[in-house]
């Protein structure tokens, strides 16, 4: 990824990391992701839009050599995270003059994790501004996009609306733009499932915000540049909506089969009733797919056996993602079986302690396989998701 030209006096100088597997040790990554930074000539001042992740600080500043950049007056950090952050410290040594501009709790976090000084900074608020000569920066406070750090800068001459990690996507098969190819729907989607969903009430304020701002584009700090808003603004609409698909998830695991035999009954009965059902197995869970697939079901039910009392260890990584996550979920339930004795219902209450506004359904629980009085259950069970679906 060579320095490429926004607009006029505008470069993109951030680098693509195609081969990391990973995001956070946590979400795999189809294509690795990118690390956004854009460099700002004005007249009097010049500035720099985000910096990238520590490995790839060598190739900021080669970036920065190839545009004869000999000095920088201002490193705006719109978030504290390294993957944005990272680099500050090492651009400061080479160009000493340069103050960081963030807000104060943006400050207090980078000066936690980096080794900065107090007066490398200049502490800004919502509204202000920052006039480089021609190119004027006014500053929003967003906070917990995704973290209570974060703030967006908007470029007023050239309406360009540097996001952070809103509207981003982990994808690096980009050149610079992107406009309305449906093809980015599932990284940007799986990138909103994952970091974004949890925030998604707070994010019904912000949309409306970023549209009466009309910006030209948007750049986000992960994946391209839309020369066309609408494009993204309007997949946020839909995946921070309470409208939701006519669909449940159910994620389980079985160990003799107990727990499978409910499963199937229980996705006959829905099937029945005209819902969708989409099953993941928990012991080989994409969870990509899962979070993504939380955006936009009505339910989830949950399917364990017991072991020792407790749920399958293979299902409490799907109950916690989806308790951290907090998707606007209409209800959850539980199914599973047990031999002696279970705490199953308790436990798996107590994972979701999040889920305060979703109605938890009564769990339908087997003393080993399913009998009659059981399907009864999983029939009264079917029965109340089928009500819920059709309010």
């Amino acid at each position: 990824m060579s320095v490429q030209e926004v607009v006029e006096n505008v470069y993109a100088v951030g680098s693509k990391d195609p081969r990391r597997p990973l995001f956070d040790q946590l979400m795999p990554l189809e294509e690795g992701t990118s690390y956004n930074s854009y460099l700002i000539k004005g007249k009097e001042k010049i500035a720099l839009i985000d910096t990238v992740y520590p490995p790839f600080e060598q190739e900021i500043e080669e970036r920065l050599r190839e545009l004869n950049i000999d000095h920088i007056d201002y490193i705006i950090a719109n978030h504290g995270e390294q993957d944005h952050s990272g680099a500050l410290p090492g651009l400061l040594r080479k160009y000493p003059m340069a103050k960081i501009v963030t807000n104060q709790k943006c400050k207090d976090i980078t000066i936690g994790f980096l080794p900065l000084k107090e007066d490398d900074y200049i502490i800004v608020g919502e509204g202000d501004t920052l006039d480089l000569g021609g190119k004027t920066l006014e500053f929003m406070m967003m906070p917990w996009v995704h973290w209570p750090d974060t703030m967006f800068t908007y470029l007023k001459e050239d309406g360009i609306l540097f996001t952070t990690d809103f509207f981003g996507a982990h994808a690096t098969n980009f050149d610079l733009f992107w406009d309305d190819d449906p093809s980015l729907v599932p990284l940007a989607k799986a990138y909103y499932a994952e970091i974004m969903q949890p925030f998604a009430r707070i994010f019904q304020k912000y949309i409306p915000r970023v549209e009466a701002l009309n910006p030209k584009m948007i750049a986000s700090s992960h994946g391209p540049i839309y020369r066309k808003p609408s494009f993204i603004l309007n997949l946020y609409k839909e995946w921070t909506s309470s409208d939701k698909k006519n669909q449940t998830i159910i994620v389980g695991v079985s160990m003799y089969g107990s727990t499978d035999q409910m499963v199937d009954y229980l996705t006959e009965r829905l099937t029945e009733k005209g819902i969708k059902v989409k099953y993941y197995d928990a012991v080989h869970l994409n969870a990509t797919g899962l979070a993504s697939d939380l955006i936009d079901s009505m339910g989830l039910i949950v399917a364990t056996p017991t072991v020792l009392t407790g749920p399958h260890p293979a299902v409490v990584m799907p109950i916690f993602l989806t308790n951290i996550l907090k998707p606007t979920l209409k209800y959850v339930g539980l199914i599973g079986s047990y031999s002696w004795g279970t705490l199953v219902e308790k436990q798996v209450g107590e994972m979701l302690s999040n889920m305060r506004d979703t109605t938890i359904l009564p769990a339908v629980l087997a003393k080993g396989t399913p009998k009659d009085a059981d399907k009864k259950a999983l029939d009264e069970l079917a029965e109340k998701i089928k009500e819920i679906h059709s309010v």
